[in-house]
């Protein structure tokens, strides 16, 4: 990071590339979105009556709602799938345990959907799962797959991946070319670390290939994909003209132009067009917390983030007056974005939990402030001391906090005062999103890594190393949350996994946010390239 002289002030000033997306989503009329419902309903009737057909037989039921569920199509019947899913658990768990003729696959899709559907399916089927042919191909894919789901004390599941990961990456070129293809995009990119909008993006390629596809099930598959990317690309358009409106770049030039990156967050959080208006409003809010990360870490002084900080804390216009120009239209704009939230959810009949959103952004900076301090004092804290703070400059504590305000009636005050408390879910949230963010971009201290480093006196290959049993341990409290017996509803949960598979793809080959050079492909297939029907 560089330091620049401005007037009698020295800024830190670090370097970010340009906005890669800039002129690529131009505004798209309502006609095209509805020009696909006509062709898209009688086919989504279709689906329907198979998925119903299915339920004759509930290992063929199951495997329906898994290629459903892969396809991206299972939103538009969730109703029927948590029915069939509930009518079946018991006689199906009851099977599995008690030994079968099912193959190794079977077995493991079934096991696989009831967990991710939050059915706490018992992985301890007499010994199936370490019935392993070597060149049961498809039955070692989907092991490894289920094993991704696994919780604290699953021996079986921890040997079961380890197994079928180390065979996998030996034996890829024996399968046939589509296995192959499978096996490579899982080992990348395992089912319970993918968003579901991208996974099904992937799938239908591969589906396609499939010589056993149902044809009006792919094509089915193929226009709602394309149907909803058209909305997508609308509330990207918007974004941008937010972005320009508010003369971002030349106001606040020193800032990460990245409107679509944190919109391809936000689609990771939920795609579904029920929610195209939160989308929107929470693109806009952490677009600004993404601006103001970059003022507290790339150019305020701290002087003038104190200032930030408490005209935050007031919560009023009449602060603006005490802050430096550039500050004063970052809080202003905060201002008027959390002032749209609050009048949606007025209209809603959910004011309550604005509130909670207000603290937990206040909370965010008042971390960011703490981060500032460290650098300026040159002080490197221990491990655990970094990451209660730390843990908190993710930004995920606001976004899932507004996004329940979004989510509907499921959200009741009850589940606000859930998320303050900082529930086990949210401390591994913010483990996987803190952690993987400073492996990938630890170069400016202090953080986590050299923090580790420091305190345990290790290497940075063996403090990498620890973090990898971290961030397991950690998604597995995520699984584990996700499964049944909780007051809180499923829906919500999935919020918090899926900010965690954002999390993963975003920063498993590098700092994807940063340097988006490592998702544009990702984003491309998602937002801007139709699937050819």
């Amino acid at each position: 990071m560089q330091s620049v002289e401005e007037g009698e002030v020295l800024r830190p000033m670090a370097s970010f590339s340009k906005n890669i997306w800039r002129d690529q989503f131009p505004p798209t009329g309502d006609l095209v979105f509805d020009s696909f419902t006509n062709e898209i309903d009688p086919l989504k009737e279709k689906v329907k009556d198979m998925l119903k057909a299915s339920t004759a037989d509930p290992i063929e039921n199951v495997k329906l709602i898994d290629t459903l569920l892969r396809l991206g199509v299972s939103y538009h019947f969730e109703t029927d799938i948590q029915n069939q899913l509930e009518s079946i658990f018991s006689s199906l768990q009851s099977v599995l345990v008690a030994g079968n003729d099912l193959d190794l696959n079977s077995t493991s899709i079934v096991f696989r959907v009831f967990r991710q559907y939050g059915f706490k399916m018992s992985c301890d089927i007499d010994g199936k799962l370490k019935e392993i042919l070597i060149d049961d191909a498809k039955g070692m894919l989907s092991l490894y797959e289920a094993s991704h789901l696994r919780v604290h004390g699953e021996c079986v599941l921890e040997e079961a991946l380890a197994f079928t990961t180390a065979n996998l990456n030996s034996s890829a070129k024996k399968f046939s070319p589509l296995v192959a293809k499978l096996v490579t995009n899982s080992l990348d990119q395992p089912l319970n670390k993918s968003p579901p909008r991208l996974a099904a993006r992937t799938y239908i390629s591969f589906y396609e290939e499939e010589e056993s596809r149902d044809e009006p099930l792919l094509k089915f598959a193929k226009l709602d994909f394309n149907q909803v990317q058209i909305l997508h690309k609308q509330e990207v358009s918007q974004i941008t003209r937010f972005w320009e409106e508010n003369k971002f770049s030349s106001e606040l030039s020193y800032a990460r132009e990245r409107y679509v990156e944190i919109y391809t967050w936000i689609n990771y959080l939920f795609f579904e067009p029920c929610y195209t208006k939160w989308r929107i409003i929470l693109t806009k809010m952490i677009l600004l917390l993404s601006i103001l990360d970059d003022t507290f870490d790339a150019y305020g002084t701290p002087q003038e983030l104190q200032r930030l900080i408490d005209a935050l804390k007031i919560w009023d216009t009449s602060a603006l007056d005490e802050l430096h120009d550039y500050t004063k239209v970052i809080c202003k704009t905060v201002l008027v974005v959390f002032d749209e939230i609050a009048e949606e959810a007025r209209k809603e009949g959910r004011p309550y939990g604005v509130p909670y959103a207000k603290d937990a952004l206040i909370g965010l900076v008042t971390n960011y402030q703490a981060e500032v301090k460290w650098y300026h004092d040159g002080y490197v804290p221990i491990f655990g001391e970094y990451m209660s703070v730390a843990m908190k400059t993710s930004t995920f504590d606001p976004l899932i906090t507004i996004s329940f305000i979004g989510m509907g009636k499921i959200a009741g005050i009850e589940t606000f005062e859930w998320q303050r408390n900082d529930p086990k879910i949210m401390q591994a949230l913010n483990v996987i999103g803190r952690l993987m963010d400073d492996i990938v971009s630890h170069k400016h201290a202090p953080s986590s890594v050299e923090c580790y480093m420091k305190q345990h006196n290790l290497s940075e290959q063996l403090t990498l190393k620890a973090f990898e049993k971290l961030l397991e341990d950690a998604w597995k409290d995520v699984n584990e949350e996700c499964m049944r017996s909780t007051c809180i509803p499923r829906d919500l949960l999935l919020r918090h996994l899926n900010l965690a598979r954002a999390s993963y793809l975003f920063y498993k080959h590098g700092d994807g946010y940063t340097h988006p050079e490592y998702v544009k492909d990702d984003i491309r297939a998602l937002f801007v390239d139709p699937i050819p029907i």
